[in-house]
């Protein structure tokens, strides 16, 4: 049976199983392999198992010779695919000085799970990302999260721009991140607003269409003849600006 098969519905390795368990996300079934060492870690996993009723199995190493290439550690679960939040429903919830991001074609789950770690780290309110030409939440995706992708609502939309609509109709401020902005990220107020954080693409950038839609438009500085910084590289940057100036005002006000 190929990996192919379950790359939407596993959870690979020790980190994303216990987080996905932690976080209460649904899981069908554990196999783990005999020759994995019984750490802390493992010994967790398999006490949350126990206590919420998920079958376990202990199996020969060579069940996960068609996992190879997802980095397993040793230890798959078989999980519900991921419920994604609906727009209408998160709009709902009250917000305030809160952060989202959204992807516009990042298209490689590496970055995307990159992308969902930090923003879990940084406190942004939910990942925004169109259902078409992006990454969706995947095995790959997850383990590159180290698990995050369960703390933290995952929106698809059918169209971006609408939902930039709508997210302006509901006093949210647009930020776009666009190589040829004129103001520099460190020098845009991110404080006593709800914004939305648009990433595009390395090759493509945020498209015209979303350009138009913004607020703001903010650039990181490359001191180097260079074509530009990794997509989540660059969002940790701007996001933790953000952190930054909210944090200093609080200790300021404290």
């Amino acid at each position: 049976m190929s990996a192919d098969k379950y790359s939407d519905d596993i959870i690979c390795g020790k980190n994303s199983v216990l987080e996905a368990l932690l976080s209460g996300r649904e899981i069908n079934k554990i196999i783990i392999s005999k020759s994995l060492h019984g750490d802390n870690k493992l010994k967790k996993i398999i006490e949350l198992a126990k206590q919420n009723g998920i079958v376990f199995q202990f199996v020969a190493k060579e069940k996960f010779y068609c996992y190879n290439e997802l980095t397993h550690q040793g230890i798959i679960a078989y999980t519900a695919p991921i419920k994604y939040t609906d727009l209408d429903e998160f709009l709902k919830q009250p917000h305030r000085n809160a952060s989202l991001v959204i992807l516009d074609g990042v298209e490689d789950p590496h970055n995307f799970g990159a992308i969902i770690r930090t923003a879990v780290c940084a406190g942004v309110c939910g990942i925004i990302i169109p259902a078409h030409r992006n990454a969706q939440v995947n095995s790959v995706v997850e383990k590159t999260s180290a698990g995050a992708v369960n703390h933290i609502p995952v929106i698809k939309v059918n169209s971006l721009t609408g939902a930039v609509q709508k997210l302006k109709n509901n006093d949210w401020w647009i930020i776009a991140a666009d190589a040829g902005a004129e103001d520099n990220y460190y020098n845009t107020d991110y404080c006593d607003m709800n914004f939305a954080l648009i990433m595009g693409a390395e090759h493509a950038g945020v498209s015209k269409s979303l350009l138009k839609l913004s607020d703001f438009k903010v650039k990181i500085p490359i001191h180097a003849d260079f074509n530009s910084l990794n997509v989540s590289n660059a969002f940790s940057a701007i996001i933790f600006e953000s952190v930054r100036q909210k944090t200093l005002i609080l200790e300021t006000r404290g």
